[in-house]
């Protein structure tokens, strides 16, 4: 798991153990029918899943808003809101919504990332009013004091020195993507930069509630044992009275094209070195055939695919050259994207001598077709792991808000296994052709600082979240 692209009540998370720094690839697959929607009159759309298989339901509102939205001097505004989306509204005062959450016998959390903030609440079928009647009421009604604003901007910045400025490899994400990018809002850290963190106010906080958290930017989510007509009647009785409010249009600020390979060394106390590579690849949003990323998709599988794929059969087990070596892409971001690969050497190996190996195994899919039972099996592993994840009624309500939410209808779910058995060895080999690139790569290295006694500082470790 990577760290770099989603927060979650201040700490750096994965998304359903999804989404961490980079997006899972490949975040849709087929949604059955029982799917519905209907749009309120104040604009918040519905959308509802029914899954009777146990009486339990999945509610998640969805707000169009996360880092990519903030620029310099105001980055982390939308986590900071997340965790004072806590702090209470007239009607319930701070921490009570997760008391009454918990009273129900309820679990409930929220989560901030480069394009989306998030609220959810997992309870008995029967509590979904519940839900419902304090989300609505937080939507509109969130009351924002200086106390509670200056105690919890401190434990954002806490969270932000043990997650990231004490954390080697954090440290070297949040260094890559800030070199990997330049104009994009992709290089800014969800939790923030600490001198905007430093300078935040409680009046930044309060505009950015009243920009952006209103019925007509947001999106509501419910899977569960229920009755869709049900759940509208219900989205009616407590949001259908919230007022909407005028959403600023975004300006598009398209990444300039990269002209050269970008590197960056990070020194820091550690125990090994962290290689990673980015190349810059489109997704659906900036794609210029809509095969390219579902090919990506499969290709990122061929390296990083399980025990079997080349890059742990080729670099881990067979020449030994890793101890660990991952390959990532997403398809389904608003923006362009990365084709990330990852890794540390093994011992008494270089840094170099890894990247050799890497660029040596991407040349190779440059240059040879796969065969149809390697493609056949990957194929496979990728549709099937996307079924699998059906069994979590609350990962099919986060892949359903986080493809509105960023654009994308949730009915493109439903073509997801489609769109990757339809992929061919030559489209594969043609997007490694295309977009794995030297002048589209960038790299950072993390290099290990010797401490004054001789010894590397070992990796300090994260905590688990908690509220």
């Amino acid at each position: 798991m990577t760290l770099q692209n989603t927060t979650s009540k201040g700490v750096y998370a994965a998304v359903g153990m999804c989404v961490g720094g980079w997006l899972c690839s490949g975040l849709a697959w087929g949604l059955d029918n029982t799917v519905h929607e209907k749009t309120l009159g104040n604009g918040l759309k519905v959308v509802v899943k029914e899954d009777h298989r146990a009486p339990v339901v999945v509610s998640e509102v969805w707000y169009k808003v996360g880092s990519s939205y903030e620029h310099d001097g105001i980055t982390g505004l939308s986590h900071m809101l997340e965790h004072m989306m806590f702090k209470g509204t007239k009607k319930h005062p701070p921490n009570e919504f997760s008391r009454i959450v918990s009273k129900n016998g309820g679990r409930e959390n929220a989560f901030t990332g480069r394009d989306y903030t998030a609220y959810y609440q997992q309870l008995e079928k029967s509590r979904l009013p519940i839900s419902f009647e304090l989300e609505a009421d937080r939507m509109r009604n969130l009351v924002l004091k200086k106390d509670e604003f200056i105690k919890e901007v401190q434990v954002v910045m806490e969270e932000r020195r043990m997650r990231t400025d004490d954390e080697p490899n954090a440290v070297t994400s949040e260094q890559f993507f800030a070199t990997a990018y330049i104009n994009s809002p992709y290089s800014h850290p969800v939790i923030g930069w600490m001198n905007d963190l430093e300078n935040m106010q409680l009046e930044d906080l309060q505009r950015w509630y009243e920009t952006w958290y209103a019925p007509n930017n947001a999106t509501l989510v419910v899977v569960g044992d229920v009755r869709y007509s049900e759940v509208f009647s219900l989205a009616e009785k407590y949001f259908g009275g919230l007022k909407k409010s005028a959403i600023p249009v975004q300006k598009p600020r398209v990444e300039i094209a990269q002209r050269g390979q970008r590197r960056v060394v990070v020194k820091a106390k550690a125990e090994v070195p962290v290689l990673i590579m980015g190349y810059k690849t489109p997704s659906l949003k900036t794609v210029r055939e809509d095969w390219e990323p579902y090919a990506l998709e499969v290709l990122a599988a061929v390296l990083d695919g399980g025990s079997s794929a080349r890059l742990t059969k080729n670099l881990v087990r067979g020449a030994q050259i890793a101890t660990s070596v991952d390959a990532e892409y997403d398809a389904f971001t608003p923006r362009q994207e990365l084709f990330m690969v990852s890794g540390t050497p093994a011992q008494n190996k270089s840094i170099s001598e890894l990247e050799a190996a890497i660029h040596a195994q991407l040349e190779m899919l440059k240059k040879d077709l796969i065969d149809d039972q390697e493609l056949s099996r990957i194929k496979a592993q990728v549709v099937a792991a996307k079924v699998y994840e059906k069994d979590s009624v609350y990962y099919q309500a986060m892949i359903i808000g986080m493809l509105e939410t960023m654009g994308f209808n949730w009915r493109m779910g439903e073509q997801y296994s489609e769109k990757i058995r339809a992929v061919t060895a030559a489209q594969v080999r043609s997007v490694a052709q295309r977009y794995l690139l030297d002048d589209q790569l960038t790299v950072a290295v993390l290099e290990p600082q010797v401490m004054s006694n001789g010894a590397t500082a070992p990796v300090v470790g994260g905590m688990s979240d908690v509220r």
